[in-house]
């Protein structure tokens, strides 16, 4: 099985930490993986995305093209990017910020308030996390237990860090859950 997926959004959202700790709990879960991250000269504000690759056998080439699944976190990032997800393909929208719907009906596509959900943790700057959450729910591109693990060793001096983005990868992922179980997206 292999998941290529494209999380993108400004800079400063924390689109490339997302990316990094879903092919962080790949790599724990002994899947092969790669990441390459696309960013603007601006440090905040500008574009950023990162493309990775989760899988089973050897990664031919870690550039994607026609991503599995897509997490996008602002207007641009939609208009740029929905029309690359393969048929069949999921697509996370950041509904905090996003107003527009997407205009295919051949992927799934869930709505997520990933900023609103950041924010009821205390921290805007958890979106990122809230995304990812909602990601690995829709995907199920890696096993839970790995993606937890990972956050517990990528923040392994600040254990209260920690634990406030492992709630947010909840609330993101719980969402997602929710919507199926109702039926809605």
């Amino acid at each position: 099985m292999e998941h290529e997926v494209m999380f993108a959004g400004f800079g400063g959202q924390g689109v490339l930490l997302a990316g990094r700790m879903l092919v962080y709990a790949g790599m724990l879960a002994g899947k092969e993986v790669s990441w390459m991250p696309s960013y603007g000269p601006e440090m905040r504000g500008g574009t950023a995305s990162c493309s990775t690759v989760i899988s089973d056998e050897p990664i031919g080439c870690p550039v994607v093209t026609k991503p599995s699944a897509m997490v996008v976190m602002n207007e641009p990032s939609l208009e740029r990017f929905e029309r690359t997800v393969r048929q069949g393909g999921v697509l996370i929208i950041n509904s905090s910020l996003v107003k527009q719907k997407a205009a295919r009906s051949d992927i799934r596509t869930y709505y997520v308030p990933m900023n609103d959900l950041a924010e009821s943790c205390g921290d805007l700057h958890l979106a990122n996390m809230v995304a990812l959450g909602a990601l690995v729910e829709a995907t199920q591109a890696v096993p839970e237990a790995f993606l937890q693990q990972a956050i517990t060793k990528h923040f392994a001096g600040k254990p209260e860090v920690a634990k406030k983005e492992w709630r947010a990868v909840a609330l993101g992922g719980g969402c997602v859950a929710e919507a199926r179980c109702a039926g809605r997206r």
